[in-house]
């Protein structure tokens, strides 16, 4: 009983990480098309072109995709052959779905946060900046990548766990899938 009610305490956890970062994602979005517009007026308008929009919006778009991935995770829309998994029965669908996927997600996404992380550490020890008129630190930009695959890896590891109690159902037992 401890048991689940610590595992749906950390899926609503994890539920609002996501929901804050995909909130944030999206502000980041909005702050892309302000600055995109900015460029282009000061551009066109007046005559002016700066580099500041430019570049950060390119950091902008990084940012909103890796910090909301693990949405498109959560909501079960990555792409997948549902023509193929939908002939197979629903147990082999959850096997497929809901522990071989995660753990296949686990270890690509797992590859990535490692080595992101270590050129992470590399960026923050050779104090590494762009290489744009406006030199821009690139640390904070490159922490995010490890930490959005790094928040992904722990959504894959919830929908593995969901998974694996999904297999211990009877078949008269409703599924519980708060995962």
């Amino acid at each position: 009983m401890a048991g689940k009610r610590a595992a749906r305490s950390f899926g609503l956890w994890i539920k609002r990480v996501n929901q804050g970062l995909v909130s944030f994602a999206g502000s980041l979005i909005v702050l892309m098309a302000f600055l995109a517009t900015y460029g282009s007026v000061r551009r066109y308008a007046f005559n002016a072109p700066e580099p500041v929009s430019y570049e950060i919006s390119k950091m902008f778009l990084l940012l909103s995709f890796v910090l909301a991935v693990a949405a498109v995770e959560m909501q079960n829309r990555f792409l997948r052959c549902d023509l193929l998994l939908e002939r197979f029965p629903e147990n082999i669908r959850n096997i497929i779905s809901n522990i071989l996927s995660p753990i296949l997600g686990i270890i690509f996404f797992g590859i990535i946060t490692w080595i992101s992380f270590s050129d992470t550490l590399r960026a923050f020890r050779i104090d590494q900046h762009s290489q744009s008129s406006w030199p821009v630190p690139l640390f904070p930009i490159k922490l995010m990548i490890p930490a959005g695959y790094g928040f992904l890896c722990l959504v894959l590891l919830v929908r593995l766990i969901g998974g694996l109690l999904r297999l211990k159902t009877t078949p008269g037992e409703p599924k519980d899938n708060s995962y």
